[in-house]
């Protein structure tokens, strides 16, 4: 095997070895020795707890965000400081970070803007290691704290509860145990109540009855407190914190900190496979993951399970590939296994998880959850049941009031200085109380997101003949009951659930919408049924309310208001537009899609789909540079009319495609076939194979999963998965040159073959072992949506692949609509397709 050459700066690796007894700071600017590592502002997302000082104890995250903070509990929108860069010093084995607040960049500013108190002030945080597995955090203020902000202002560090349920605590050697629900009394917080502390002093003790958990922290001036984060935000993290004493500059805060490190800890291995299964014609690998000192090449012995027990069918050595983020890797190549039957590996004392091998392994409970369950589910403005369960009510049929002028959203949204329609702000707009999907756990409708479902739905029905029926859609009493078959297309009425959003607001209008989402953070943190953040009744204001609309509304955007609604104002949602051709051209792309797959089963709204997408497409080609969107958006049209002028345009684009062939290839690959012109046909031809070489050295150098792979702070599974989908439409517009094995690896490294000990499928519900915990619309139930696939496994920087257990790190287990789950559906059914096209196992060339 090729060993990875890594990228400077980017995945470089500690100078360390094994057998280190003392914290010592490495060449990726964090502290380490055997069993700890202490990360120091690798990270800044501090709203997703990946931020600050943080703990890595024995490979398992621990704590994090270590750092200043306004409250004693922060939440998503709380203040969080701007900072310089990280200062290591490794002559004093310390480092060191200067921050300040106010954040200007994102003070009532930028996608998700913050609102900061009238509070100035910097400081500097240290971090110097001690002896053995000690080390102290020390905070310098340049300038005393106002009075006002004494006992507010405080040092945090969160300590990550699902790995504490249960387990118990000393402070000053008084035990206690950490609950598995907050629990009162309760005290006034900066943003409303808190339970009171479980225990205040000056050395506490965590989990000391686990070796790999036990940790002290220690504080000689000011007192510790050890809080209950989720009294006042549900996705909170237990939080120890001293506050900053009056007049305090040098050494406001110091602590002393020190986690136990189990002597001559190695990382235990981990077999990664699929937990689906395999095809008998698929090229199957395992990755071995081990700690980076263990590079030998390892011993195996794959099993076949039976009603007798098991026996061995395959012995080896592994092939080694070498190191990635901070473990070594070793493959395990059992393409040579084809009989049908049940599996599992055995290498290192470990055990992979069983798989199967089998040419019906992607027929049934694969893609299927998606369609049954998971697109039902998130379907707004119905009641959608399940025999005796009720997912959600029938919701927002008050749908929406159009947005406030030159209004920033706290979620990425912006109004301009016009509406580009002919209603005011604070008026009610028809038509957009129908169709549609709640994405995530955020119950907004992005038009891309809804356009982006209905296109790959759309994709499937022609591209693997996509015809289920499980669900029963009724549009007029809009009701739903999964698992009652109604004598249609699934996919079909998907679609059109999904058309009658975007064309809805069209419709009404004249004009796409950006988006439709809900008016205050109370209700956006909402937990519970969608049926439940509105009341259903539309508001009408008054002319003088609705004149009032804009200049009242951006205390209530800022959460100023407690409550949705109230006496005065309404509980709407929003609709927000916008001027964007690319977009535009996005959607147009979809429309045309679906138009082509209506045409017998509801023709009148096929012919509507295509009107909508030419226009768009005439309107909106001439406004954008972007050559990617205009390709596909070209591509659906010429699928929809074979119209040769259509054609042209496509071919006359030839030089652009060429200079984005890895964007936009794909999308030209859909429709070459249709393309009667030899010159361009051979340019892209030629593109494309030069296009699929460098993918394929990627692949080999990027990571041991066989797809080109950057990890960042969220999960690349969406990403990898529409890579996937991308590389099935450079196959079938150029099979000299596109092998299936990317496609293939794409989809193992969803269903499990992905870095880190925890290798459950990103798919909920599917396969063998997967997410259960996630953050969907039901994740304060610590539950799941059978067929939404979360982002999965993220970094935390620089080199720790983490999937935690939790249901509130949206950067690893969100759903979203628009891709994360209808992708997965549709490279299923292209590797089952594939599969059973090919008689022996694809190489890469």
């Amino acid at each position: 095997m090729i060993k990875k050459l890594l990228i400077a700066g980017l995945f470089s690796f500690s100078l360390a070895v094994s057998g280190q007894s003392l914290l010592r700071l490495n060449s990726d600017g964090y502290f380490e020795m055997d069993g700890l590592n202490v990360m120091f502002f690798s990270d800044f997302y501090p709203e997703g707890h990946q931020s600050g000082v943080t703990i890595i104890q024995h490979g398992n995250r621990v704590a994090a965000n270590g750092d200043l903070r306004l409250e004693p509990s922060p939440g998503q929108w709380s203040p969080v400081p701007a900072g310089g860069k990280v200062r290591p010093d490794p002559d004093r084995n310390s480092i060191s970070k200067i921050l300040w607040f106010p954040d200007s960049s994102r003070n009532r500013r930028g996608f998700n803007p913050i609102y900061y108190p009238d509070l100035s002030f910097d400081y500097e945080v240290h971090v110097v290691a001690l002896e053995k597995s000690s080390f102290k955090i020390v905070v310098d203020l340049k300038e005393p704290l106002p009075a006002s902000w004494v006992g507010r202002v405080g040092f945090n560090l969160e300590l990550f509860p699902g790995d504490l349920f249960g387990k118990t605590y000393l402070m000053d050697g008084k035990p206690g145990l950490f609950p598995r629900q907050p629990s009162g009394p309760l005290t006034e917080s900066g943003d409303g109540f808190l339970t009171e502390p479980l225990a205040v002093g000056n050395s506490l003790v965590i989990a000391p009855e686990q070796d790999v958990q036990r940790m002290v922290i220690s504080s000689s001036r000011q007192p510790l407190e050890l809080l209950d984060g989720r009294s006042n935000h549900n996705n909170g993290w237990y939080i120890v914190r001293s506050s900053v004493p009056a007049g305090a500059t040098e050494g406001a805060i110091e602590w002393i900190v020190t986690p136990n490190a189990v002597p001559e800890y190695t990382y235990s291995p981990v077999i990664q496979v699929s937990r689906m299964g395999y095809h008998p014609m698929q090229k199957k690998r395992a990755v071995l993951e081990t700690d980076r000192s263990d590079d030998l090449r390892k011993k195996y012995t794959i099993y076949r399970l039976t009603g007798t027990g098991k026996e061995v069918v395959k012995e080896g050595f592994s092939d080694r590939w070498g190191r990635f983020l901070r473990y070594h890797y070793e493959i395990i190549d059992f393409s040579d296994l084809k009989s049908p039957g049940i599996y599992r590996i055995s290498c290192e004392g470990v055990s992979s998880g069983s798989f199967v091998i089998s040419d019906e392994v992607y027929e049934r409970n694969s893609w299927q959850p998606t369609l049954e369950y998971f697109l039902p589910i998130q379907m707004c403005h119905m009641r959608v049941n399940e025999k005796y369960r009720v997912w959600h009510d029938l919701c927002h049929m008050d749908d929406a009031l159009m947005a406030p002028l030159n209004h920033n959203h706290f979620d990425g949204y912006r109004q301009g200085n016009h509406t580009l329609t002919d209603f005011k702000p604070g008026e009610s707009v028809p038509g957009l109380n129908r169709g549609g999907w709640h994405d995530a756990g955020d119950y907004d409708l992005r038009v891309e997101s809804q356009i982006g479902t209905v296109w790959m739905l759309a994709l499937m029905i022609e591209e693997f003949g996509l015809n289920h029926d499980a669900t029963l859609v009724d549009p007029e009493n809009r009701v739903v009951e999964i698992h009652v078959p109604d004598g249609r297309s699934d996919a079909i009425q998907q679609i059109e659930h999904g058309l009658a959003s975007v064309l809805g607001a069209y419709r009404s209008m004249g004009r796409l919408y950006r988006g439709i989402i809900c008016s205050n953070l109370r209700q956006y943190v909402m937990l519970g049924d969608a049926a439940s953040m509105t009341d259903n009744n539309p508001w009408e204001g008054s002319p003088a309310e609705i004149a009032d609309f804009s200049t009242h509304f951006p205390n209530v955007s800022a959460g100023i208001q407690d409550h949705p609604g109230g006496p005065s104002f309404p509980d709407d949602r929003l609709v927000f537009t916008e001027e964007n051709p690319s977009r535009e051209l996005f959607v147009a792309a979809g429309l045309a899609a679906a138009s082509r797959v209506l045409r017998t089963e509801n023709p009148g709204l096929s012919a509507e789909c295509l009107q909508t997408a030419l226009f768009l497409w005439k309107e909106a080609r001439d406004k954008t540079e972007n050559i990617s969107v205009k390709a596909e958006a070209l591509s659906e049209l010429i699928l929809a009319t074979d119209s040769g002028e259509l054609k042209k345009e496509l071919i006359s684009m030839q030089d652009a495609i060429l200079r984005s062939i890895d964007e936009c290839g794909w999308a030209v690959g859909h429709v070459i076939n249709h393309i009667d012109h030899d010159g361009f046909r051979a340019a892209m031809a030629l593109a494309v194979k030069e296009h699929q070489q460098a993918l394929r050295e990627r692949q080999l150098s990027d990571s041991p999963y066989g797809v080109p792979y950057r990890p960042n702070i969220w999960g690349a599974g969406w990403n990898i998965q529409r890579f996937g989908v991308e590389q099935y439409f450079f196959l079938k517009g150029w099979p000299e040159f596109t092998g299936t094995e990317m496609m293939e690896n794409a989809l193992h490294f969803i269903l499990g073959v992905h870095p880190g000990p925890n290798t459950a499928s990103f798919a909920s519900g599917i396969g063998s072992r997967s997410v259960t915990v996630a953050y969907g619309t039901n994740r304060a139930d610590w539950s799941f949506i059978p067929g939404g696939v979360v982002s999965g496994t993220a970094l935390i920087r620089p080199d720790l692949p983490e999937l935690k257990v939790w249901p509130y790190l949206w950067q690893q287990t969100e759903y979203v609509i628009g891709g994360g789950a209808t992708n997965f559906m549709f490279l299923v059914l292209a590797v089952d397709k594939i599969c059973k096209q090919k008689p022996e196992p694809v190489p890469i060339y």
